[in-house]
């Protein structure tokens, strides 16, 4: 490998042109810099080492924390025939869980944006672990709750740390990868969730045959699991997680509150480093972002209808998750608990299937995005269909609730990549920090609409018989019409008025500069990949 070679690249030579004496680099004018190209094969190798640093973690915090936030959907069904559930011992009703989950969700959204602007300040690696060992904490309390304030309480809470991963994760990938490669990248590790929900039903029965196991009913036993592997996670990743990439000869400095962290490892090194320096340049001339240059992201219009292809998709996915057991006996009330967390699993098996399957597509054609996700959308929308006129197929009800997992699956990671794409071109880094936190932050004001008021939070429409939320579905198809409707609208204003880099970004200097830092990425992203070098 060129990295263990004792003579440096000549390209490391050209690029200590760029470097202070003191290992930081000279911002004066990366706009201008030479471009050193390299083979399409030696920078997909690059990225290729990337995802075996990034990738895996990211997959194993993102499965535990979705396991921690959601398990008190399949809680609401664990030992439900002799009363161990999580309903009847604490004595909730339908209303105390409808505000739970939906408390989560209003934490979630205030807390979205202060924590993605405060990781894009600080080491992204520290923050990173930060959420995951408080998650953990969190979820570790949820084995002592006993009342419904208990309850709603840590709901809150868990709210307030969780908040800031989702949009902190997509923000991370974009310090390493440009946004037309993030798509796939996010499906990834996005299948963790899919792979979560089915494990959590799965490992479920496991927990309630633990069932009065040291005095514990089962599914406290399932909540301090979780919440003790989420602590342990949170630590391993101050070894393991990088911070920002350095340019070859920078030096990393520990500001005074690191100094008692491990230090971090980093990403790359040798000619690694180098080929990604040129191929992603706009990342190491990031400049410190301002007050003046969050509120001209704030009054961006491209991030409304964003928020709501978010609001709709995701609000039909976190409904999914916490309701579908609900739904499955309602389907057919002789299925025990058991066979409930069984039939649970498929959903999100097929999510992860579509997540495949779709997002590395759209990758490859990142120009049609939005129709990607549109048609995903159309998928769910069938499936909710046959969820509620298949009244009298059980089986054919259960079918339509495997194609809301398959629908479900990409959208959420397009969304997200669209999101990169357009605000990292037009306000860089500061940008996605923001809008990527809004778009997660407000996007999930759907969810509080779908675990609130509707299903169980719904009391006419969660009466037993024939019908049974059938309203409720009526309105998850209307917002997911919504979010078909806001993609398409996105497309049409693009076109009209397009996504050039403002000239209102704040130079480090204090003057404004809309100046596009051009890079081998930057080049590429103009043109499609299609299905050529699929192997890749």
């Amino acid at each position: 490998m060129a990295s263990h070679d004792p003579d440096p690249p000549s390209p490391t030579a050209d690029l200590k042109v760029g470097l202070g004496g003191t290992g930081h680099i000279n911002t004066a004018s990366p706009a201008h810099e030479p471009i050193q190209d390299y083979p399409i094969e030696r920078v997909e190798q690059v990225y290729r080492k990337l995802d075996l640093r990034i990738i895996p973690a990211f997959w194993v915090l993102y499965f535990l924390n979705s396991a921690i936030r959601s398990n008190i959907g399949i809680a609401q069904t664990m030992n439900a025939s002799v009363k161990h559930d999580l309903v009847s011992v604490l004595g909730l009703t339908p209303k105390d869980v409808s505000t739970a989950l939906a408390l989560f969700y209003v934490s979630y959204v205030l807390f979205d944006l202060p924590s993605n602007l405060i990781m894009s300040r600080l080491s992204p690696r520290v923050w990173m672990a930060r959420i995951v060992i408080a998650v953990g904490i969190i979820g570790t309390c949820f084995t002592a709750v006993n009342d419904a304030w208990s309850l709603k309480l840590l709901r809150f809470l868990l709210g307030v740390v969780i908040a800031g991963m989702w949009p902190g994760m997509a923000y991370y990938l974009t310090l390493f990868y440009p946004p037309s490669r993030t798509g796939k990248r996010i499906g990834m590790y996005f299948t963790a969730a899919q792979v979560s929900a089915a494990v959590v039903g799965l490992v479920s029965a496991g927990f309630q045959q633990m069932d009065g196991l040291g005095g514990l009913v089962g599914f406290r036993w399932m909540f301090l699991i979780y919440g003790l592997l989420g602590v342990m996670l949170g630590v391993g990743l101050l070894w393991w997680l990088p911070d920002r990439p350095l340019a070859p000869g920078e030096v990393r400095e520990k500001s005074w509150w690191m100094r008692w962290l491990p230090p971090s490892p980093e990403a790359l090194t040798g000619e690694d480093a180098v080929v990604h320096y040129h191929d992603l340049r706009r990342v190491y001339h990031a400049r410190p972002w301002t007050l003046k240059d969050l509120w001209f992201v704030l009054l961006d219009w491209r991030l409304w209808p964003l928020v709501l292809m978010y609001f709709g998709v995701v609000g039909v996915g976190i409904g999914t998750q916490l309701y579908g057991s609900v739904i499955i006996a309602s389907i057919n009330p002789n299925f025990t608990g058991v066979q409930v967390s069984l039939l649970f699993a498929p959903i999100w098996i097929m999510d992860l299937i579509a997540i495949l399957l779709v997002t590395p597509i759209s990758d490859r054609f990142h120009k049609y995005r939005p129709l990607f996700f549109s048609a995903a959308v159309c998928v769910q929308i069938a499936g909710l269909l046959t969820v509620t006129f298949a009244l009298d197929n059980q089986w054919g009800r259960y079918g339509g609730l495997l194609l809301i997992g398959f629908g479900l699956g990409p959208t959420v990671p397009i969304c997200m990549a669209w999101t990169n794409e357009i605000f990292q071109k037009r306000h860089r880094e500061v940008g996605v920090a923001t809008a990527s936190a809004l778009v997660s932050g407000l996007g999930n004001l759907g969810s509080i609409v779908t675990t609130y008021a509707l299903y169980t939070g719904w009391p006419e429409d969660s009466a037993p018989g024939r019908y049974r939320y059938r309203n409720s579905n009526f309105v998850m198809i209307g917002i997911l019409c919504m979010s078909i409707a806001s993609s398409f609208v996105m497309i049409a204003l693009l076109k009209v008025f397009g996504n050039e880099p403002s000239n209102k970004i704040a130079g480090s200097d204090g003057n404004d500069s809309g100046e596009e830092i051009l890079d081998g990425a930057a080049r590429r992203e103009v043109h499609q990949r299609g299905f050529s070098r699929l192997i890749k």
